[in-house]
């Protein structure tokens, strides 16, 4: 008997890769409902500092998990699994849901599944959380107790400690040993770019994001009350700037802060996605090319691929 999960193409690169633009140019050849696997995006008011797509790009191409909990509010890979579930569902039969982006804990999330949650303590749980409470040096701890730690924000790193520290395993031990199925059967367009090309589209968008606003973006977050260390603002640009606001960074030095971090996070990006989607069927772009001509690529191998 056949899988019964559908077959859902999945955008897939680093940062900067152009998803977004391939994703809205593919809407003039396939009716597709976009549901973004970010974990920066899915906060509300953060917009700058995640290229979330733009008011009119949105209203080209509905999109799903975009501005859906509120800054400093957690939201963790075990949750987007269960909202993308409703998510899913609200796609209509007239159109094809596609997943974009380049989070790979939300992407694995619904191709793969994620592991049960393992037995922990409410009350130890608390306790370790008010010790890691605005603690620096995370990744560090992360990367000690689990050797599978394979970076990303302070949230991330907290809850590879939590896990490591409370139940005597790593995270990625309980992910190998629990997983459950997902809720989809990915099809990987994976986006590449020339490493000296990719790091020329970073410094040209962290320009340009600073230019729009994103220090004034940040500001009105935190006179709004948020902390600076809530979750959502761990983000690359965020941490930056709000090192720069605190005092700890000068203005010069702001651009090529979040230039070098957008670097590190699109080869981690790139590392992961090249050994983590061992599998699924995956086809690998040139995305030198045009959004247009990549959308028409894919649409085209979606056609012969069939569903």
């Amino acid at each position: 008997m056949g899988d019964p999960r559908p077959l859902v193409p999945v955008i897939v690169g680093p940062t900067a890769s152009g998803k977004t633009a391939v994703a809205v140019a593919l809407s003039e050849f396939l009716p597709i409902t976009v549901i973004s696997a970010d974990s920066r995006q899915v906060y509300k008011d953060l917009d700058i500092g995640t290229a979330k797509p733009t008011r009119e790009e949105r209203e080209r191409v509905p999109h799903l998990g975009i501005d859906v909990v509120a800054p400093g509010e957690r939201y963790s890979a075990g949750r987007y699994a269960r909202d993308a579930v409703q998510w899913m569902g609200e796609v209509g039969a007239d159109r094809q849901p596609l997943v974009v982006g380049g989070t790979g804990f939300y992407v694995r999330a619904l191709a793969d599944g994620l592991f049960r949650e393992p037995p922990i303590s409410r009350t130890q749980r608390d306790h370790l959380r008010e010790w890691m409470q605005g603690k620096q040096g995370m990744g560090r701890w992360a990367a000690r107790l689990d050797p599978g730690y394979s970076g990303g924000g302070q949230q991330r790193a907290s809850r590879v400690v939590e896990v490591a520290l409370l139940t005597g395993k790593s995270l990625s031990w309980w992910q190998k040993t629990a997983e459950n199925e997902g809720i989809m059967r990915p099809w990987f367009i994976r986006l590449t770019l020339p490493r000296a090309t990719l790091h020329t589209r970073i410094t040209s968008r962290t320009r340009a994001m600073i230019e729009m606003g994103l220090v004034d973006e940040v500001r009105g977050l935190l006179d709004s009350g948020i902390s600076n260390d809530a979750p959502g603002l761990d983000a690359v640009g965020y941490r930056e700037v709000i090192r720069m606001l605190d005092g700890r960074m000068p203005a010069d030095d702001l651009e090529e802060a979040i230039t070098t971090a957008t670097r590190q996070y699109a080869k981690r990006q790139k590392t992961w996605f090249r050994h983590q989607l061992i599998g699924h069927p995956v086809v690998a772009l040139d995305a030198t090319a045009t959004p247009r001509t990549l959308a028409r690529r894919i649409a085209e191998l979606w056609t012969e691929r069939g569903r």
